[in-house]
């Protein structure tokens, strides 16, 4: 299955998971199977070890699992000396992409100022967590991939969230999004191409 996608990609973040919501809900877990995808990129605010080894369960192993800290994550950190750092770059194909929690993006969600940061890390894609609307969005000469909340989960900017993730297939120089998100318990699926 996964040669006649490229390299299959789950983009996830924003879980809060036990301090916000209880669980992933089911349609997604349904989804979410061992082996079927290549790499995990989370954007942080796990809050969890069981969350962050269920994540390296979906690819087999923690080589291929990509994350970053979330602004909740620095707490739950010190107390298991886990390390995270703020950003990450990783290759996928012919695509740079840089993976942020994007709490420390000054406005938050500003796309001005994603386009810094992305300029900065010099990649093709930014994967920004935080904002809980999910989507895919070009600007300023890059793309922003936004996952949402894999749960849910509220937030003070966001009381009421659809919970979401991105699926990217990759080959070479070509992107493709898989958004899904939940809406009145039914999985909705919307898809967005790009080249370099």
């Amino acid at each position: 299955m996964a040669s006649n996608f490229g390299e299959l990609v789950l983009l996830l973040g924003d879980h809060h998971l036990p301090s916000r919501t209880t669980s992933i809900p089911e349609q997604f877990q349904r989804m979410l199977v061992p082996h079927k995808m290549q790499h995990v990129i989370c954007t942080g605010n796990i809050e969890s070890p069981q969350e962050y080894e269920r994540l390296r369960e979906l690819v087999g192993g923690g080589s291929n699992v990509h994350c970053v800290a979330g602004e909740y994550d620095f707490v739950q950190q010190q107390q298991q000396h886990q390390q995270l750092d703020d950003k990450k770059v990783i290759q996928l194909g012919q695509f740079r992409i840089g993976i942020i929690g994007g709490h420390q993006v000054v406005p938050w969600g500003d796309l001005s100022a994603l386009a810094m940061i992305r300029r900065k890390m010099n990649v093709d894609v930014l994967v920004c967590g935080w904002r809980r609307k999910e989507g895919v969005v070009e600007h300023d000469g890059g793309y922003y991939i936004f996952p949402g909340s894999i749960t849910g989960a509220y937030s003070s900017h966001s009381p009421s969230t659809n919970p979401s993730f991105i699926l990217l297939a990759v080959q070479g120089s070509n992107m493709v999004c898989y958004v899904y998100e939940l809406k009145d318990g039914e999985v909705d699926v919307s898809k967005i191409e790009f080249a370099k």
